[in-house]
C-alpha cells in the first residue's frame, strides 16, 4: 500500500503519500489508519516521523486524531482548508479540471473584493508600490516573466488590504497557480500583456475609490478568467 521512504524528511515524505491517498478516494472517509507501529514499519521511518505526519494531517483536516482510538479518515470537502488547492489541482503530474476551474472562479472573485478593500486602506507607501507593480508590467519581457510581476502587482494589492483571511487564501492561489505559470504563459498572454488595465487599477486603488477599483479589477482579471475557462472545458470535453 506505502512506499519505503527514502527522503531527508521522513515525515513530509508520509504526509504526501498518505494526503495523496485521501484526496484521491483510495482512503475514504471513515476509514481507519494503521497504528503508528504498522505506518513505521511500512514507511520505513521512526514512529516519531509517523506522529509529525499524523499531526500535519489533522491540522490540514485530513484526519481525525483520538486518544486511545485508531485515527481516521476525514471527509477533506468538509474540513479541510485552501491550503490543499496545489495537492487537488496536480495529480499525478495532470491538472484537475473541476478544481481547476474552481480555482479560476476563486481568482476572479477574490480578485474583485480584494481590490475593493485596497481602495479603502491603501497606505501612500502601498500606493507608490502599486504604482511601482504596474509600472513594471509597461517594460518588455516574455510572458513567463509578465506572468510573475503581475503575482508581484497582487501581492502589493493584497497587502494594501490588509485582511489576512484574503491573504492566506491568495496564498494558496498563489501556489497552486505557479507551478503552472510556464505551460498557461499563452493563455494568460492577453490579461498580463494589458500594462495600461493595471495602470488604471492601480490608479483608482490609490485614489480610494472602491467602487471603480473593483469595476477595474474585474475587467483586469476577465481576460484571463474567460482564456483559463476556454481552455480548461476543452480539455474536459475531450476527456
Amino acid at each position: 500500500m506505502f512506499e519505503a521512504i527514502a527522503r531527508t524528511s521522513a515525515s513530509a515524505a508520509v504526509f504526501d503519500q498518505i494526503s495523496a491517498r485521501v484526496l484521491s478516494g483510495e482512503l475514504a472517509p471513515g476509514d481507519d489508519l494503521p497504528s503508528e507501529r504498522r505506518l513505521a514499519e511500512a514507511f520505513g521511518v521512526s514512529r516519531p516521523a509517523i506522529r509529525e505526519a499524523i499531526q500535519k494531517l489533522s491540522q490540514a483536516g485530513l484526519v481525525e486524531v483520538r486518544q486511545g482510538d485508531a485515527t481516521s479518515v476525514r471527509d477533506y470537502r468538509a474540513n479541510a482548508g485552501p491550503e490543499l488547492l496545489p495537492q487537488l489541482l496536480l495529480r499525478q503530474g495532470e491538472p484537475d479540471v473541476a478544481v481547476a476551474l474552481s480555482v479560476v472562479e476563486a481568482r476572479q472573485i477574490v480578485g474583485v473584493k480584494v481590490a475593493e478593500l485596497a481602495a479603502q486602506r491603501v497606505t501612500p507607501d502601498q500606493a507608490a508600490q502599486l504604482h511601482s507593480a504596474a509600472n513594471a508590467m509597461s517594460q518588455n519581457a516574455d510572458s513567463v516573466d509578465l506572468q510573475f510581476r503581475a503575482l508581484r502587482f497582487w501581492d502589493v494589492v493584497v497587502d494594501s488590504a490588509d485582511s489576512i483571511a484574503f491573504r492566506l487564501i491568495f496564498n494558496s492561489l498563489r501556489s497552486a497557480y505557479e507551478p503552472m505559470i510556464t505551460v498557461l504563459a499563452p493563455v494568460m498572454e492577453a490579461e498580463v500583456s494589458n500594462a495600461d488595465a493595471y495602470h488604471q487599477l492601480a490608479a483608482a486603488i490609490a485614489a480610494n475609490d472602491h467602487q471603480l477599483a473593483g469595476t477595474r479589477a474585474e475587467a483586469l482579471l476577465s481576460a484571463g478568467t474567460l482564456a483559463l475557462s476556454s481552455v480548461l472545458n476543452s480539455i474536459k470535453d475531450a476527456r
